[in-house]
């Protein structure tokens, strides 16, 4: 990496960090808010999660080839200002159509940062140093998400609206320094505007040209079953679980999904001297066979309701495995992505993959939590250890379709620098051998003596 791409890619991280931090002040207190602060009902608190996944779903299909055209920077400062208008309005706002409103430009507004900032990452990176820079985006999204939650918990106050008024300022301010940061950072890439506007048939047709891309195809029906899996069920179907079946307080859901975060934050950087010279279809495919296991202990939790402690500490472990499989995909999906992207097409293959991240995060949570309203429990479990198996099934797959480069490229690289550090000394030892042999050091050098003219 040049110094500009380093320096340019640190402003990133930094401002996506201070962003992380803004969301965790709200994020966990966002239904309580609605529902029992505001006094709109659980049924709008239900409506205004619904929102957040709308709104992505609407915005998304357009965003990338938007990026693609115009650059991330602009795209990903209109998406903060959009963010942090309908944040500042969650928290004045006090009746269900101005909530709702408020919800939706939020959450369209974090659907255009996401694919942006993936794309800044993108351009700052090198396909060697980009396992790494995604990795520690979402070490330092989890870790603001952990300490902005803290922070949140201790202003809070249900009795007071005003306290909720407090965090939905700071978020929205951290979104504005979010956009103020991505302002001043000088892609190293960047097109010109006349050059941003595609002129290859690849990049004008930008969705047939993924749709036609088996490998990429292969990949998001892969994402699929993995946000469904995993991140769709953390708020509905999991939960509901380990309080109806395993009979955990909701004070020890909060810490099972406090050692979540924790797992992801201590063992981030391990796991990425682990995985980042493995091939990326093996790490995705171990990655499904944690969470079979982290769904087998979940259900055999709920089978020990004699041994409550041991129950307790298998469902507070099954999060953490979840964790511990999320920072190996970290390093993993979204530098993929990016390798299989055509160079045109970076914004429309990243903003495809959050789109498939959202329907994920609609469709998981809805069929988590009408299983378990039903009390299908067994067969909830059932289903969720049949994905996590499909995981591995799928990633195996997909890995017949990627290139070397594409499965491990710093491994390839090493290959090629070490391949060409060969070829240097070949060539050297041939230049060697077509000069002779040098003289014997104990054998007198004979010189040929010039004879004067006219002697």
């Amino acid at each position: 990496m040049t110094t500009a791409m380093g320096a340019a890619l640190r402003r990133i991280q930094l401002g996506n960090a201070l962003s992380a931090f803004g969301s965790g002040f709200t994020v966990p207190f966002l239904f309580i808010y609605v529902a029992q602060v505001r006094d709109l009902g659980a049924s709008t608190a239900g409506i205004v999660l619904a929102t957040f996944a709308v709104a992505a779903l609407v915005v998304l299909p357009f965003v990338g080839r938007i990026i693609d055209r115009r650059g991330p920077l602009p795209v990903a400062v209109a998406g903060t200002v959009c963010a942090a208008v309908g944040s500042l309005g969650l928290g004045l706002a006090g009746s269900e159509p101005l909530v709702v409103c408020a919800a939706a430009a939020l959450g369209a507004g974090i659907a255009v940062i996401q694919p942006s900032l993936a794309t800044m990452i993108v351009w700052c990176s090198t396909t060697t140093t980009r396992s790494r820079a995604f990795a520690m985006q979402f070490f330092l999204n989890n870790l603001g998400l952990g300490v902005g939650g803290l922070l949140g918990g201790q202003l809070v106050d249900t009795s007071d609206p005003s306290s909720f008024v407090r965090l939905f300022a700071i978020e929205s301010a951290m979104f504005l320094v979010l956009g103020a940061t991505v302002a001043t950072v000088r892609l190293p890439r960047a097109p010109k505007v006349e050059d941003a506007v595609p002129t290859d048939p690849e990049a004008s047709q930008g969705w047939r040209t993924l749709l036609g891309d088996r490998a990429m195809v292969q990949l998001c029906v892969l994402g699929f079953v993995m946000f469904f899996a995993c991140y769709g069920q953390f708020e509905s179907g999991l939960a509901a679980f380990a309080v109806e079946v395993t009979k955990i307080s909701p004070a020890m859901l909060g810490i099972a999904l406090a050692a979540n975060t924790a797992a992801i934050v201590l063992a981030q950087f391990l796991v990425l001297k682990l995985v980042e010279r493995r091939r990326r279809s093996r790490v995705i495919a171990l990655v499904g066979l944690i969470w079979t296991a982290a769904w087998i202990m979940a259900g055999v939790s709920g089978l020990v309701p004699g041994a409550h402690g041991v129950a307790t500490a298998m469902l507070i472990s099954t999060y953490a495995l979840f964790g511990i499989g999320e920072s190996m995909l970290s390093p993993t999906m979204a530098p993929l992505v990016a390798d299989l992207a055509p160079a045109r097409l970076v914004g429309q293959y990243n903003s495809a993959f959050a789109l498939v991240k959202q329907l994920a995060l609609a469709v998981g949570p809805a069929a988590g939590g009408l299983m378990a309203g039903a009390g299908m429990y067994t067969a909830y479990i059932a289903l969720l250890v049949g994905c996590s198996l499909a995981i591995s099934v799928l990633a195996l797959r997909l890995g017949r379709r990627l290139t070397p480069a594409q499965e491990n490229p710093l491994v390839v690289r090493e290959l090629q620098a070490r391949k060409a550090e060969l070829s240097v000394r070949a060539g050297g030892a041939r230049v060697g051998a077509q000069a002779g042999p040098a003289p014997d050091a104990t054998e007198p050098v004979v010189t040929a003596e010039r004879t004067p003219v006219g002697v």
